[in-house]
């Protein structure tokens, strides 16, 4: 990946540390993933260490574009999340929950000393995204929309008859 999403956990000072970043679609193509067509994203990390406890609040904030499910259009939606994570050092216990209050609890390995954020907000802002991506009402292309037969019905409904196989089966 062309931008790095690290946090260096075994240098960083006590206290609150800042990072910011920023997300374009490159970020996205890196992944794979070819439903966000073009994205604009900032990010701020704000990890705090007190004694062996690490927490890090991210903050996601701007756009991704993808394609209408209607017409197909690009779809620019807005994106603003917040993103709360404790840090754990050492295997995953099976029997430890993932969640403390708000927080999701993120495992890193003893041995590892970075942490890495890009998969954490790939994810984050991918399930962000709603299951249906739909232009408000009437903002759908208009070409696309008489194809359907919902746009511009009043001056164009004889038109629409006629380029309708199924106008025959209407009479019957």
């Amino acid at each position: 990946m062309g931008e790095t999403f690290i946090i260096p956990l075994d240098g960083l000072a006590t206290g609150q540390n800042e990072y910011f970043w920023h997300v374009g679609k490159e970020f996205f193509e890196d992944f794979g993933n070819a439903e966000i067509l073009d994205a604009e994203l900032d990010i701020k990390a704000v990890a705090e260490k007190s004694g062996r406890y690490v927490g890090v609040d991210c903050e996601v904030d701007g756009s991704v574009t993808v394609a209408c499910d209607r017409c197909l259009d690009d779809l620019v939606m807005p994106v603003s999340l917040d993103i709360l994570l404790s840090v754990k050092f050492g295997d995953e216990e099976s029997s430890e929950e993932h969640q403390e209050g708000e927080r999701e609890v993120i495992f890193i390995p003893q041995d590892n000393a970075d942490m890495d954020l890009s998969q954490i907000v790939y994810d984050y802002v991918c399930t962000s995204l709603p299951i249906q991506r739909v232009h408000e009402e009437g903002g759908c292309n208009p070409e696309a929309m008489r194809y359907f037969g919902v746009a511009g019905k009043a001056d164009a409904s004889d038109e629409a008859e006629v380029d309708n196989p199924f106008a025959a089966l209407k009479d019957m």
